[in-house]
């Protein structure tokens, strides 16, 4: 499928096979009516987001909220962010710690799950930084036994 080809009408609602074919394609939901034929157009990504899961982390490191909150500064830093405010760092029931960095147009979250020995990691902000970077500061301080992550465009 490329850019402005013609979809089969279907009432107006694009079939789900259509939906499929723009998902698996990299083009991007509907655009605008024309004399009532759809058109797509290709993404155009303001904003980047890397998802990532630590799992075998030492549970001593996922119930450290200083710690946390320290390595979010330092990936915030680490990802080309200038002017960084403090982590809202917020212990859970159980042992379990949420924290947030949030910056202009952009934050770092995570959630550690000690009991799991996992800490989940999340950054959304401009595709003009580079998330890998904030990722690293974690991946070297935490030393988890796996490290997934994934990074998609947004926006």
């Amino acid at each position: 499928m490329s850019i402005g080809e013609r979809l089969p009408a279907n009432d107006g609602v694009p079939s789900f096979a259509n939906l499929a074919r723009i998902c698996t394609t990299g083009v991007s939901a509907w655009s605008s009516r024309s004399r009532g034929e759809r058109r797509t157009t290709a993404l155009d990504n303001s904003h980047t987001h890397l998802t990532a899961e630590f799992i075998g982390v030492p549970g001593e490191h996922l119930r450290d909220a200083t710690l946390l909150g320290g390595l979010l500064i330092a990936a915030a830093s680490a990802a080309g962010f200038g002017t960084i405010g403090v982590p809202a760092v917020r212990k859970q029931n159980g042992d379990g710690i949420s924290a947030v960095l949030v910056m202009p147009g952009a934050h770092i979250a995570l959630h550690a799950i000690p009991e799991r020995q996992t800490l989940l990691f999340d950054v959304v902000g401009p595709a003009s930084h580079d998330f890998r970077k904030a990722l690293d500061v974690f991946a070297r301080r935490l030393s988890a036994r796996n490290v997934t992550s994934d990074t998609r465009g947004r926006g």
